[in-house]
């Protein structure tokens, strides 16, 4: 039996430019950061006792004879992409709920593939982790998805990610004082909107429109760049990056209105107004989590005036896909 844990993540700056369509032109880059939630994959091969050959558990229960039979992208097409021939058992399991901006779909598919690759005997590197996914995600199963979600599923800690006109990436571990990385963390908020939605659905739409967002896309990189500078500098006041989430979080509802709508709008505004400097609806918009950047004494004041909304306490985390349990009998 094997056992992955795999972490979600947050995406500060840089979002869109992520997708192919964009960084194969123009070069992309983000700044993320996996976090202490994690999704959990089981696998262990099924006993020959049952009228069926694989067994898949996640909010749906498969079972199936054989590998074209099972409804669920992913894992019929990574048991494909590995040739995965044994009868196998798989079981997910995770601290948030899918399809909310946090990167789950991936951090599903990286851990997926960390599970079944550590069965067969492999011992893979994160890189190989993240671009195997991305693969598989992009070009196998052809879903409208960037490529940050895998990476930092892959890697962990708090990154800027490159992603380059030659399809290639690097990884750069934002290394900041302990006090830094404290008070940067101190001043989030995550907040559950309540309601989910299909992110391939809005990042096709905004893939679709990359071509006519050129200037919002080059304006969010200008805001990263400037937010790095911030993050690095000890002397620089922290709140400026919740002027920048602000600011950044305008551009990118100017890029589709499939991104943000009225209830949205009025949680947004809602934290903004018990003391929120700034935030974002995380991943490619129109519902999940939402991000405030506040000062620690407005926390309290934000969930009351949210008070009906879930508050979800985390940390960073910086080892991203792990394999847990290992046993091989």
């Amino acid at each position: 039996m094997i056992i992955s844990r795999t972490p979600f993540r947050i995406s500060f700056f840089g979002g869109g430019t992520d997708y192919p369509t964009w960084y194969e032109n123009n070069e992309g880059e983000v700044i993320s950061a996996s976090i202490n939630k994690y999704a959990y994959i089981t696998v262990r091969e099924l006993p020959p006792f049952f009228d069926y050959k694989h067994r898949i558990q996640y909010y749906l229960r498969e079972e199936v004879n054989s590998i074209e039979e099972i409804k669920h992208p992913v894992v019929r097409e990574a048991m494909k992409y590995l040739n995965i021939s044994f009868g196998i058992e798989i079981v997910h399991s995770a601290d948030l709920p899918a399809r909310s901006g946090l990167g789950s779909s991936s951090t599903f598919t990286v851990g997926l593939l960390h599970a079944l690759r550590t069965f067969q005997h492999k011992i893979v590197t994160k890189r190989e982790l993240a671009l195997t996914a991305i693969e598989l995600e992009q070009k196998i199963i052809r879903e409208s998805v960037g490529s940050q979600d895998q990476t930092a599923a892959a890697f962990g800690g708090l990154n800027l990610i490159k992603f380059n006109k030659t399809q290639t990436f690097e990884v750069r571990a934002l290394n900041l004082s302990k006090n830094r990385l404290k008070l940067f963390q101190d001043h989030l908020l995550l907040c559950f909107t309540g309601f989910s939605r299909t992110a391939e659905l809005v990042a096709k739409i905004q893939i679709e429109a990359i071509g006519d967002s050129e200037t919002q896309l080059l304006q969010m990189l200008d805001i990263l760049n400037e937010a790095k500078s911030i993050i690095y500098n000890d002397s620089e006041p922290i709140e400026k990056i919740g002027s920048l989430l602000a600011e950044q979080w305008l551009l990118k509802k100017s890029l589709t209105n499939k991104i943000s709508n009225p209830l949205i709008d009025e949680i947004y505004e809602a934290g903004i107004n018990a003391g929120a400097i700034g935030g974002k609806l995380l991943g490619a918009g129109g519902g999940g989590f939402m991000l405030f950047f506040a000062k620690p004494e407005f926390h309290d004041r934000i969930k009351l005036k949210l008070i009906k909304k879930l508050f979800v306490p985390f940390r960073f985390e910086h080892t991203g896909s792990q394999i847990i349990y290992y046993s091989h009998d």
